[in-house]
């Protein structure tokens, strides 16, 4: 088994009309064996800014705290709100300086521009190179499930609410389907005035 499988789970990111979605369930296992269903792997970087952590659990926690401690001297030094772009070349950085010993996660990087409002998502690999599409991005066990149904769901400009029910469905279906992800999910709907955040209940098998 791959050391990116070995905890398992999954995040999936979208993009609407002037607003993003970020989802990943909430399974925490070592291979077969489920030790946790309340694991978190969405962490909140900014008010319109988040950050999805699949992989191994143990790195998961240590690149979101380092990731924390990079934005707060960013913004301690530049004296403003970080752009979605711009923490992702942060997230980029730090893994690649790691890539003789990488960190085994594949970070999902999703938000709103602090002044335009203009949705950004970007998934990369365990050495930081990033991809930036105008649709959706997956990582994790499940990522090979998660492309049919985003591909069968997603359309261009949803309104908040089809969103969260195109990337429910996306990732409740896809986990389905994946014997080391799904036990619950949580989503994140980011608009300019408001987050909204939804816990989707899956099948506890």
């Amino acid at each position: 088994m791959s050391i990116m499988a070995y905890n398992g789970g999954c995040v999936v990111a979208m993009k609407g009309k002037e607003c993003v979605a970020i989802a990943a369930d909430r399974r925490f296992g070592i291979q077969a064996q489920t030790i946790d269903t309340n694991f978190e792997r969405i962490f909140e970087m900014g008010s319109h800014l988040y950050l999805g952590l699949p992989g191994l659990a143990t790195d998961t926690q240590t690149v979101a705290q380092r990731l924390k401690f990079r934005l707060n001297l960013y913004e301690l030094r530049e004296g403003r709100t970080i752009k979605p772009k711009t923490f992702s070349s942060i997230v980029s950085n730090l893994l690649y300086e790691r890539r003789f010993g990488p960190y085994f996660v594949e970070p999902v990087v999703v938000g709103l521009d602090p002044k335009t409002f203009e949705p950004y998502i970007c998934s990369m690999d365990l050495i930081g190179c990033p991809n930036e599409p105008e649709d959706f991005v997956v990582a994790g066990t499940c990522s090979e499930q998660l492309y049919g149904m985003c591909e069968a769901l997603w359309e261009p400009n949803l309104e908040p609410e089809d969103l969260y029910l195109s990337i429910s469905q996306a990732l409740v279906n896809a986990a389905d389907r994946d014997a080391i992800s799904g036990w619950g999910a949580v989503v994140y709907i980011i608009e300019k005035d408001k987050v909204t955040i939804n816990d989707v209940k899956t099948r506890q098998d």
